[in-house]
């Protein structure tokens, strides 16, 4: 069986951040597309749901990595920009519909880019009311 390129497959937030994840501060941002034509930036469409994207960077806060990179990209489709729950830097955050799209890199080897519907306050934790 052929998999066709931009394969999303579904996978529970529990499964890619076993331990967490904490938002890098200041990362949240819109990814643009870049037209070579024009040399003009717009707006990055979902090619499947056609909302906007947005990507933030999170690190991984699994004990096992070690001394491995942490830090990954995930993006998020969404009609608004999405809102860190807390505004706390590092702050701890859960991803809803998670999917992963497996790719061979440029370099040949194996990746992955994440993708997620939303972001929330990890379940089990309080979210302090604003002062």
């Amino acid at each position: 069986m052929a998999l066709r390129g931009g394969t999303r497959f579904a996978v529970r937030f529990e499964d890619v951040f076993p331990a967490g994840c904490a938002l890098v501060p200041e990362s949240l941002g819109e990814v643009e597309d870049f037209d070579e034509k024009t040399g003009r930036r717009s707006p990055a469409k979902d090619k499947v749901t056609g909302q906007r994207v947005w990507q933030v960077r999170v690190m991984d806060l699994d004990p096992e990595l070690g001394k491995r990179s942490r830090e990954t990209t995930v993006k998020i489709s969404a009609d608004y920009q999405p809102v860190p729950p807390t505004g706390v830097p590092f702050e701890a955050v859960e991803f809803d519909g998670m999917t992963v799209t497996p790719y061979v890199a440029n370099n040949g080897r194996m990746a992955y880019s994440l993708r997620a519907t939303g972001l929330r306050v990890p379940a089990g934790v309080k979210q302090k009311a604003a002062a």
